[in-house]
């Protein structure tokens, strides 16, 4: 069980411990699905594109465009991570051009919408704060004023999935 608490290190004592008893109890998934009943529908990639776009223009208007928003199935596996906002910069007749790229761990599509909105929202304030600092979480917050919670959420829906994966195994 200490693997699927690597999602909660660095968090409070009291904190892990809590996840941990919902755990051993074998609670955590009734909990979260309580919690989270539904998914969200945003599958294609236009789709995405259009939630990540609508996030944009309604609260960073004057940041980078950003020319593609995908679910990509290799982050999770290579980079540890959940989401990847890239920057490519090409020359273009002398001048350069940048493209801008978020990508989005695919396990998230199928993830309630709440988790979903989050990481697109940090990956958004990558466009403005480069660094995980306090002013990259004040953005997010400013987006979404839940977003620790949800960032919290979304690492339980990870330990959700190892889980479930672990029962299907066992079956």
């Amino acid at each position: 069980m200490h693997t699927l608490l690597r999602y909660i290190h660095g968090y409070p004592v009291n904190i892990v411990e809590q996840v941990s008893g919902l755990v051993e109890r074998n609670q955590l998934i009734p909990w979260f699905e309580q919690r989270y009943p539904t998914r969200h529908t945003i599958q294609s990639e236009k789709a995405l594109y259009d939630y990540a776009m609508a996030i944009k223009n309604q609260y960073m208007k004057k940041t980078a465009v950003v020319s593609k928003v995908v679910y990509d199935s290799k982050i999770h596996l290579i980079n540890h991570a959940l989401g990847l906002n890239t920057a490519i910069s090409r020359n273009h007749g002398g001048k350069l051009k940048a493209k801008n790229e978020i990508r989005i761990a695919s396990v998230f599509k199928h993830a309630p919408e709440p988790l979903l909105r989050m990481l697109v929202v940090h990956e958004l304030a990558h466009l403005r704060e480069k660094n995980h600092d306090k002013a990259f979480y004040q953005l997010c917050c400013h987006m979404e004023p839940d977003y620790h919670q949800f960032e919290f959420d979304a690492r339980l829906f990870m330990m959700v999935n190892e889980l479930k994966a672990q029962q299907v195994k066992a079956q």
